[in-house]
């Protein structure tokens, strides 16, 4: 009987120091180096939430095993997930790529006016770095604007469903898709990482393609392809 329970007591003990929550330090930055202050951190099973320092230091109490969401306007959300052992959690977060986002990171409190000037640099250097996007559709739903990128198919690497917006669906025509200058049907195969610059046509800019670019086209260079 005294075995069991010493068991139970130990279980109990067990599921009560795991469930106890602690405290998470660390520092988030932009451009591996550039600190940043005013950036929300939250767990999010604590609901505990602070914001960066001006040395873009952080501490948050979280639960053993959390999820620590950092975010800040001009930036993509970042999710990073805590483990027991993680006692500090160094990020480095996105600037969303518009050169004027510099500015507006001054305006919120999330740069200093001295790192300014480094960060339009920076962002005028990767607009056209698409790496951040998860596939080609998804580059495809940012930047092709008039363009309704359907999400029903949900396997990595499989095609999706493009159409133009406007057009009735029983009318409906997929675009053209045009890499390199070569017409294709399959595109999924294409990394973000290897496009140069990606465009769609439409209407009058597409009359050039026939019929076959009656339901618009996309035009896609890649780094390695010709303009």
């Amino acid at each position: 009987m005294k075995s069991i329970v010493c068991l139970l007591f130990a279980i109990a003990l067990s599921l009560s120091l795991s469930a106890q929550p602690r405290v998470v330090t660390g520092t988030v930055s932009v451009f591996k180096d550039m600190r940043l202050s005013n950036i929300l951190v939250k767990a999010k099973k604590t609901g505990s939430s602070v914001l960066s320092d001006s040395l873009g230091n952080f501490q948050v109490v979280c639960e053993q095993k959390d999820v620590l969401e950092f975010s800040g306007k001009t930036f993509y959300k970042l999710k990073v997930k805590v483990k027991p052992s993680d006692n500090s959690v160094n990020v480095n977060m996105q600037f969303i790529a518009k050169p004027e986002n510099a500015e507006m990171a001054v305006g919120y409190g999330y740069i200093s006016k001295e790192n300014a000037t480094t960060a339009y640099a920076n962002l005028t250097n990767s607009q056209d770095d698409f790496c951040s996007y998860n596939d080609i559709f998804d580059l495809i739903s940012a930047k092709c604007a008039g363009v309704n990128v359907g999400s029903s198919n949900v396997f990595p690497g499989s095609e999706q469903s493009i159409s133009m917006r406007g057009i009735n669906s029983i009318n409906q025509v997929n675009p053209l898709y045009v890499v390199d200058g070569v017409t294709t049907s399959q595109i999924a195969n294409i990394v973000p990482c290897s496009v140069k610059s990606i465009s769609f046509l439409k209407d009058s800019e597409a009359a050039i393609y026939g019929a076959a670019g009656g339901g618009g086209v996309i035009l896609i260079t890649t780094k390695t392809g010709k303009d």
